[in-house]
């Protein structure tokens, strides 16, 4: 019985880990378009593409379960609000008010907004493990951002889209806890595909008001190419897996993961940007891994062994 417990644990490990990864490689997509595509536009051709690809998958299931989707709609509206609706437009607006490393800064806080969340409505106690665990991750992120340099962290500007940035990050800490409080009869496929159909029908009219006051986007090959990836892989597949890691280890737990995006982000532009690694991204690794495995150890666990 603990050997499953601790497979299926190891699983929600894995699913977190590969919704971190495919989020990464959004980060340096998303900034290509940045230039080129509206912020309200870029969300809704996304979510656009999320829902035709998912249709013709889930549409029976999900017509199968509107009697149980229908009995949860407060619920499920204000999840799509916060995971779908506002939580990617406003880092897209961000994106266009703000510099990158003031992004990645304030996105670290959203594991922090989980656990201070998850103390006031659950009373998940904060142990001194997980405490040294997010002062370890928070400084190798910082260090990875600012390869080792203060002076970069002391002339930093502040922008109005830092602001929207800490919203995004806010909700999208609140998003994950609604996850944990969906009620177990809502098959998860059903809810994905419900909420991102709802977000996106939330989307239309900010986006048919942006098209009208804003210069249209030229879809090029690679504006195309990006949005099929974050609306596919960033929307999609993430989401999924992400939802999956939440009911497995909880959010919590999910959260600390959710750290790995820069060294993911470090990896790709390696191997896609052709940026060097150096020494300090391995101090960033140690510093990042050792910070969530502490903040993920249990002694009383292992005692029980």
């Amino acid at each position: 019985m603990k050997e499953t417990g601790n497979k299926n644990n190891l699983y929600g490990y894995l699913f977190a880990l590969a919704a971190t990864g495919i989020w990464s490689g959004n980060f340096i997509v998303a900034r290509n378009l940045a230039d080129t595509v509206p912020p309200v536009s870029i969300a809704f051709w996304r979510w656009t593409v999320a829902v035709l690809v998912f249709t013709p998958f889930v549409i029976r299931q999900v017509i199968r379960d509107w009697p149980i989707l229908k009995k949860h709609l407060p619920y499920l509206i204000i999840s799509a609000v916060f995971g779908v609706t506002i939580f990617n437009t406003l880092i897209y607006i961000a994106g266009h008010t703000t510099t990158v490393i003031n992004l990645s800064l304030i996105s670290i806080t959203f594991p922090i907004f989980i656990i201070i969340l998850s103390r006031i409505l659950f009373k998940e106690r904060i142990t001194l493990p997980k405490i040294i665990g997010i002062i370890l991750v928070t400084f190798g992120v910082i260090l990875i951002i600012t390869k080792g340099s203060l002076a970069l962290l002391l002339e930093l500007e502040f922008f109005i889209g830092d602001i929207w940035m800490l919203l995004a990050a806010m909700l999208f800490a609140v998003y994950s806890l609604l996850l944990k409080k969906k009620p177990e009869e809502i098959n998860i496929l059903s809810f994905q595909y419900t909420t991102f159909a709802m977000g996106l029908a939330m989307l239309l009219p900010f986006f048919l008001i942006e098209v009208s006051v804003v210069t249209p986007a030229v879809y090029n090959s690679e504006v195309i190419f990006s949005i099929l990836y974050i609306g596919i892989g960033a929307s999609l597949m993430s989401y999924l897996l992400w939802n999956k890691a939440i009911a497995i280890i909880g959010p919590v737990k999910s959260a600390m993961v959710y750290y790995t995006i820069p060294l993911f982000s470090g990896v790709l532009a390696f191997l896609i940007l052709d940026e060097k690694l150096a020494v300090i991204h391995v101090y960033s690794a140690i510093l990042i891994i050792s910070g969530i495995l502490l903040s993920n150890y249990n002694p009383q666990r292992l005692r029980l062994k």
